[in-house]
């Protein structure tokens, strides 16, 4: 995230990018979203799947060596990730630009992660299997099939490759990857968190059991479809681009199911608002996540993309479901998790989780805001022609024009960062003082799964 905040204020102030190659902003994007996608979602996701899945089928992992491999296997993957991405070694494919070594350390790792999560389910004490656990072993399948398929690539050099795809072919089939990087790493999995955090936060049982399974099948069935509505006027076959914005349009209905059910999930327990900051964290997630499957739907539509398309409208779509969504339901879930796993009775400090929760929710409404207002300005500025048909604006107008919501923007993100930086004292205080047998005593407690 702090990655992030400076090549924002990049934007701001172009002399932070230093007159070097390895912090100029083409260098540091990559690196920014995959330690946030990877580093950060994926920790979150390894951690609660891991949690969660012993908790609901109350039985230990099926190897705790394997269980150690995919923690330092996937720390690997992020200093490998950090060295390679400034230094300018990449495949040029967003959200997958880490070059061919690195990539076949991931796909071991992940196949490691598969089996010790399915081999726990096998080995469950309960005959039922949890939905959350449906949730997260859709998300595990699916990125390993999305990440060998995309990744697939002929080494020139220890720090070069090529494609094994080509022209527009290539671009579908990274899209098809990069819209699903969202759709399962960053909606799926994260939804697996939802099923178990919301409930036992909440202590109430889950809304409604039959919705989250047809919410479950509905969202694997069409997610898959939706990556060409990143293509849309570009050398994609239209049919394709239809087909994608009829299956995003489609979207919206499972993606509101799931939200819904998990705001109904407080029927009864609203009060509980007033006092706990972790439910907080949890709710506004979900309203994020509403918000980010409708906008997502609408900006598919061509006529709405051929004026959103290549602008700051975008980058404001895709921080309203990292920031609101993700991170929010990360958060809240670690803040829940985090006590028991350490034997305690509570985080260390209610008063930062509460500090934290309103700078996050700050942070990202200044964000999201700011980029809707530079984005509709750019996209009716690139479009302003004159009575014979020249362009009214140079694209440095419009860049002019951008300025103020790129100081709104660095603003909200330094926000929601500082909020991290509470969270992990937070999480240090919490843990420091930390004696196996606190863990163990507090272990013993029978593990109820969410339903």
């Amino acid at each position: 995230m702090g990655v992030g905040v400076y090549i924002a204020s990049q934007l701001v102030w172009p002399q932070l990018n230093l007159d070097l190659p390895w912090t100029s902003f083409g260098r540091l994007r990559p690196l920014h979203t995959n330690l946030v996608i990877f580093a950060f979602g994926g920790c979150a996701l390894f951690a609660t799947s891991y949690y969660v899945v012993q908790r609901t089928c109350q039985t230990r992992l099926i190897s705790d060596s394997l269980a150690a491999f995919t923690f330092w296997g996937w720390q690997a993957v992020i200093v490998l990730a950090g060295i390679t991405l400034p230094l300018g070694y990449t495949s040029s494919k967003e959200y997958a630009e880490l070059e061919w070594p690195i990539d076949i350390l991931l796909a071991i790792v992940w196949v490691t992660y598969a089996v010790v999560f399915f081999g726990t389910i096998v080995k469950r004490q309960t005959k039922h299997i949890y939905v959350g656990n449906w949730f997260y072993g859709g998300f595990i399948l699916v990125t390993a099939m999305l990440h060998i398929v995309n990744s697939a690539e002929l080494p020139v050099t220890w720090f070069k490759s090529y494609s094994v795809y080509a022209g527009a072919t290539d671009a579908m089939i990274q899209w098809w990857y990069g819209h699903n990087a969202v759709g399962f790493f960053l909606t799926t999995g994260f939804l697996g968190m939802m099923y178990y955090f919301v409930p036992k936060q909440a202590e109430r049982p889950i809304y409604s059991y039959r919705l989250s399974i047809v919410h479950f099948w509905a969202l694997i069935t069409l997610y898959i479809w939706a990556g060409p509505h990143h293509l849309h006027y570009t050398a994609l076959p239209d049919w394709a681009q239809s087909l994608g914005m009829v299956m995003s349009l489609i979207l919206l209905a499972p993606s509101w199911g799931g939200m819904i059910n998990g705001m109904m999930t407080l029927s009864g327990a609203w009060h509980k608002l007033r006092t706990d900051p972790i439910l907080r964290f949890l709710v506004v997630s979900l309203a994020f996540y509403g918000m980010s499957t409708f906008e997502g739907p609408m900006m598919a539509i061509k006529t709405v993309n051929s004026l959103s398309h290549y602008t700051d409208w975008t980058i404001g779509h895709v921080h309203a479901g990292a920031l609101g969504w993700v991170a929010m339901i990360s958060i809240g879930s670690l803040y829940h998790l985090i006590p028991k796993v350490f034997g305690r009775e509570q985080m260390h400090s209610i008063g930062l989780i509460n500090a934290h929760f309103w700078l996050a929710t700050i942070g990202t409404v200044l964000y999201i805001a700011s980029m809707w207002v530079n984005g509709i300005t750019q996209g009716l500025m690139w479009r302003a022609i004159n009575a014979d048909g020249t362009l009214t604006y140079s694209f440095v107008e419009a860049l002019q024009a951008s300025h103020p919501g790129f100081i709104v923007r660095a603003l909200g993100g330094a926000f929601f960062a500082s909020g991290m930086l509470l969270m992990a004292y937070n999480t240090f205080r919490t843990v420091r003082g930390f004696k196996l047998a606190d863990a163990d005593a507090a272990a013993q407690i029978p593990a109820v799964g969410a339903h």
